[in-house]
């Protein structure tokens, strides 16, 4: 089953290529439309730009990446920003987490971790494995890591296939204890999640989860899942996303009740990177509020994603409902940028990675 669904699934990738030449980032600025008030400006260029982590105590901004080998990093110096690589040597060095002076990294097969020197580059002659046997499987094999309140690191690691069964590790979020660096599962059935964060009030875990591919261009949606204890299920391979249940398992019942999304969104809109807003730049009604960057369709007829959501949150921090916060990555079908993830610094402004354009772009108000 894996193996034909890798086949089919990368015959459709190779057709899909062509049509992805990157566009300037000037002609990005110039599409992109924003609520009124708000600017977009080119913050630098960097290859490949994925996740982001800002260490304001080194005015640094690292930069993973799933093309390649190397961590880059942005030094931030007044008008002035220096792009460099950090260190390299690593495999599909996408997941990425600071804490304490030691850059984390979530390689697709292990979790370790680097000292950061004085000029910003990472130390890898002390690098310290603290985990090494993640499922090494390139398929969704790019991984995301986020520190918790609980001061636990938090990493997901995606199913090895479009839909198939599960085993070990594979289509969950696992907690890291800080002591020991073994996982321990802390959401299940989840199929590709590339954005973790927690709430800023009640430090509940929210993630996306990309749904599954070859179910029809309108199903089944991707979502934003809210995660506040371990041991929930979130459906996979039962369902390929939202409520839909998928082909290969519509008739086996899944081992326990299933948490829904709490923010479905458009099917195949590829939602990645969420950050909760709690800087002060933005006006006060968005503090507290999430971005998510919805990175692109690439199995629907028409393209769907390619822009910034906005999630409101009420007052007593539930998910309240959606909309359109930066539109016009895509212009009249053609991709000119795909939004990755989403940082805050601290001046309030915010950043977004674009693996498309090789860029990260700055958001004021």
């Amino acid at each position: 089953m894996r193996w034909l669904n890798r086949k089919a699934l990368a015959a459709l990738i190779i057709l899909w290529m062509p049509a992805c030449a990157a566009a300037d980032t000037a002609e990005v600025l110039e599409a992109v439309k924003l609520p009124q008030g708000f600017k977009i400006q080119l913050y630098a260029n960097v290859p490949g730009a994925r996740t982001l982590v800002s260490v304001p105590e080194l005015g640094l901004i690292y930069i993973g990446s799933r093309r390649g080998n190397a961590i880059h990093a942005i030094r931030n110096d007044g008008n002035d920003r220096e792009v460099f690589k950090a260190a390299g040597g690593f495999k599909v060095p996408n997941g990425i987490a600071w804490k304490d002076g030691w850059l984390y990294v979530a390689e697709q097969h292990r979790l370790v971790r680097l000292p950061a020197l004085s000029d910003g580059t990472l130390d890898t002659s002390r690098t310290e494995v603290l985990f090494d046997k993640l499922p090494d499987d390139s398929w969704h094999g790019w991984r995301y890591a986020a520190f918790g309140p609980d001061g636990a690191l938090y990493v997901a690691i995606g199913a090895p296939c479009n839909v198939c069964e599960l085993s070990g590790l594979e289509g969950t979020i696992q907690r890291f204890d800080p002591q020991t660096w073994e996982p321990e599962p802390y959401a299940l059935g989840v199929r590709n999640s590339v954005g973790l964060a927690f709430h800023p009030e009640n430090g509940g875990l929210y993630f996306t989860d990309n749904g599954a591919d070859m179910m029809g261009d309108d199903s089944p949606p991707d979502e934003l899942n809210h995660a506040p204890k371990a041991g929930l299920h979130f459906g996979y391979p039962y369902y390929g996303g939202g409520q839909d249940r998928t082909r290969d398992f519509a008739g086996q019942t899944p081992p326990q009740d299933i948490q829904f999304p709490v923010v479905p969104f458009n099917a195949h809109v590829a939602a990645l990177g969420i950050e909760f807003y709690r800087g002060q730049m933005f006006p006060k009604d968005y503090r507290g509020d999430a971005f998510v960057a919805q990175h692109g369709s690439w199995n629907r007829s028409i393209p769907d994603g390619y822009r910034i959501m906005r999630i409101r949150f009420d007052e007593t921090g539930q998910a309240a409902g959606k909309e359109i916060f930066a539109d016009g990555f895509l212009k009249n079908g053609r991709k000119l940028g795909r939004p990755v993830d989403i940082e805050t610094l601290p001046d309030g402004s915010l950043l977004i990675s674009d693996d498309h354009a090789g860029a990260v772009y700055r958001v004021v108000h």
